[in-house]
């Protein structure tokens, strides 16, 4: 490890870590446990006799393919789960608990998961234990996205994910033979609740199972909680500003925050550096990097969802605009078109924002408005600038290079933006919006 990173020396309260975080005292040293490695101290264990080593057990190996290797984790839990399911009920293991493992195997590019490994290999994070530790926290991410995905279709009415039908359209369809079709709905949309619970249990069971020492467990415990917590929030502000039309950028960019730049970086990249016991200054400007690469990839998922090619997203187009989520972008689109007078482009927006029966050529209406008022180009800078910030962020920590490189990739391609475009300073306003600056 690089002396220039700071490791065991952490802060009494992270910047990342939860106002209820408490001091811990360090645990007092434990004897190894039987057929432990020699000279590898506590939490490094050797694998059985006769089996194949842990994934994780050559850090080196992890870091050429880590989406591979949390996926090997991946597989190894959702076959236990699957086959525990089995022994309680084989209809429940076959309705449930099989569909919650399809769905989490076909996930997507495991941006989260690298998060978490990126972050612990930059913190100088490279025993064997921490990267099992890493690669396990990796998959519960993994299945806790599962259960908001899934929870997210339900609440949105969304009748697909990842070109495949939404889980309970897939249950509905199941059952829709078998009696009323209204009572098929119905328990499609109960499967889903009752799946989302189901891997938001397997997360939690993976992460409570996750052997580490007392003083990383209770920080990367109350970081997990944070995150739980702040995506349940996030999302809850995103259906309230749904139905009562609450379109503020103030509003939008909080709810930006909640669900997703502190759920699908900031969090992942705490994670990881609590997992390498990093110090206050690596753990700080990851924090800062995540919170501004976090909200930059949730600003491009909006942007996604009105102009983007379903066939690359694996789902239809507009759906923001159907379901009226208030998004900064579609906020950005009314404050602009009050200021400027044009009632034309008002009157559209509020007509249109929240109908589910919006035609395609309405849908296409306000896309133009968007374009007219400059609001798609406005976000796109948004981007490219917090972005900039981000990495900036990350050049002001004593990291490791090479990881680092990989997380300032990670962060680019998260957030669409190509190396040369991540660069300028962030508008005082949106630094305030998203907490830079102030004491967390």
């Amino acid at each position: 490890m690089s002396s220039t990173v700071a490791k065991g020396h952490r802060a009494d309260r992270s910047p990342c870590a939860p106002t209820t975080a408490e001091q811990v005292s360090p645990a007092p040293p434990r004897p190894p446990a039987a057929g432990a490695r020699q000279g590898q101290g506590d939490h490094q264990r050797a694998s059985p006799p006769g089996t194949r080593p842990a994934y994780g057990d050559d850090p080196r190996a992890v870091d050429a393919d880590v989406a591979h290797a949390v996926r090997a984790v991946l597989g190894d839990l959702l076959d236990r789960h699957v086959a525990a399911a089995e022994a309680v009920d084989p209809l429940f293991a076959e309705d449930l608990a099989a569909r919650v493992a399809r769905f989490t195997r076909n996930g997507g590019k495991l941006g989260r998961s690298r998060f978490v490994w990126w972050a612990l290999r930059a913190c100088g994070g490279d025993e064997p234990w921490r990267a099992q530790s890493a690669l396990r926290l990796g998959a519960a991410l993994e299945l806790i996205q599962t259960c908001a995905l899934v929870h997210d279709d339900v609440m949105d009415g969304a009748r697909s994910r990842r070109g495949r039908p939404a889980l309970h359209v897939d249950v509905a369809t199941q059952y829709a033979g078998a009696g009323d079709a209204r009572r098929g709905e119905r328990l499609g949309q109960a499967a889903a609740i009752l799946a989302g619970d189901l891997a938001l249990a397997w997360a939690d069971d993976t992460v409570a199972d996750t052997d580490l020492p007392r003083p990383t467990a209770r920080r990367v415990r109350d970081l997990w909680s944070s995150l739980r917590t702040e995506m349940v929030a996030g999302q809850y502000l995103d259906m309230q500003g749904e139905a009562t039309s609450a379109r503020s950028l103030a509003r939008a960019i909080r709810a930006a925050c909640l669900k997703s730049a502190l759920y699908s970086v900031e969090r992942p990249l705490a994670l990881g550096a609590a997992l390498a016991d990093a110090g206050p200054a690596a753990t700080r400007a990851l924090c800062s990097a995540g919170r501004c690469v976090g909200l930059a990839f949730q600003l491009r998922d909006d942007l996604l969802d009105v102009f983007a090619d379903p066939s690359e997203t694996g789902k239809p187009t507009g759906g923001d605009i159907r379901s009226g989520k208030p998004t900064y972008l579609a906020a950005v689109a009314q404050a602009r078109a009050e200021t400027s007078g044009d009632r034309r482009a008002q009157d559209l927006l509020r007509g249109t924002l929240g109908r589910p029966d919006a035609s395609d050529a309405e849908l296409a209406a306000v896309r133009e408005v968007f374009v007219a008022t400059g609001a798609r180009d406005t976000v796109e800078e948004k981007i490219r600038r917090l972005v900039g910030q981000g990495l900036r962020h990350l050049d002001s920590a004593p990291l490791e290079p090479a990881p680092t490189r990989q997380l300032r990739t990670l962060m680019r391609s998260a957030s669409g933006v190509t190396a040369t475009a991540a660069s300028g300073p962030v508008p005082v306003s949106l630094t305030l919006a998203t907490g830079e600056g102030a004491s967390r």
